[in-house]
């Protein structure tokens, strides 16, 4: 089984799926309202969704015979966590990268 960092990077893999994350950033939204925008069928969505519901990406409830889906933000906090660090790196490279840059362009002191 893979771990969750895994699964949720493999669910954010697909530019659909992200759409949909993006969709439900906005609030929660039916299977129909989330299937709209593509040229894809029901079916196809909703595949989508369950590899999201896998990740733990997208929660779906129950309201009468309507079956909202919702975000679900804490994978997403694992993926920044683990980002976290990288982020650290590439701040400090910038850091470099723009003092380097400053030694080529600033007039010379005298």
């Amino acid at each position: 089984m893979p771990d969750p960092l895994s699964t949720t990077f493999a669910a954010l893999a697909d530019p659909t799926r992200r759409a949909i994350l993006a969709r439900l950033a906005q609030g929660q939204a039916t299977v129909t309202e989330l299937a709209e925008p593509f040229a894809m069928s029901l079916p196809t969505v909703s595949r989508h969704l369950t590899a999201l519901e896998k990740a733990g990406l997208v929660v779906k409830t129950r309201e009468a015979q309507w079956r909202p889906c919702r975000l679900e933000t804490a994978p997403l906090r694992g993926v920044d966590d683990w980002l976290a660090t990288y982020r650290e790196f590439f701040e400090g490279r910038f850091d470099l990268l723009e003092q380097h840059l400053r030694t080529l362009t600033d007039p010379p002191k005298e």
